[in-house]
């Protein structure tokens, strides 16, 4: 009887700080708010799909996507956006050197092949910018380069 009792005591106090560890470990610091970015730029429209526009942004020489506004009044003039670039993971790859070359194997001149892989595209040409979601937009002083 004793040792059932001992027992049930100390699950009883083991029990306790169990429960005030695990509250201790819930009551965690918020996750501070990231801080918008700031860009400044010329908005340029897409020439393959006009309701894309992208905007280079010269101080980090990057060039961004640009979502979440109307960009059609602001289309060749320098503007500031405020907003938040996106964090999605993007793949790209191509073959090198390109298919036909490849399947020519050695039947192919070594010199003709190097020529090839030299004058081909390089595989992410197609990839798209980084996009950036803009939650503000105004007026920048300056001029766009025509």
């Amino acid at each position: 009887m004793r040792i059932a009792a001992a027992c049930v005591a100390l699950a009883l106090g083991g029990m306790t700080s169990i429960a005030g560890v695990a509250m201790a470990q819930t009551k965690s610091q918020p996750k501070p708010k990231a801080q918008p970015l700031t860009l400044s730029g010329c908005v340029v429209r897409s020439e393959t799909v006009p309701t894309q526009y992208t905007l280079e942004d010269k101080k980090a020489g990057s060039i961004y996507r640009l979502t979440g506004v109307d960009f059609r009044d602001y289309i060749g003039k320098p503007v500031v956006v405020v907003g938040a670039g996106t964090k999605k993971l993007t793949i790209t790859g191509g073959l090198t050197p390109t298919p036909n070359v490849a399947a020519q194997a050695g039947a192919m001149d070594p010199s003709r092949a190097a020529v090839e892989a030299q004058t081909t595209p390089a595989s992410n040409a197609n990839a798209l910018p980084p996009e950036f979601r803009v939650k503000s937009i105004r007026p920048a002083e300056g001029a766009c380069p025509e």
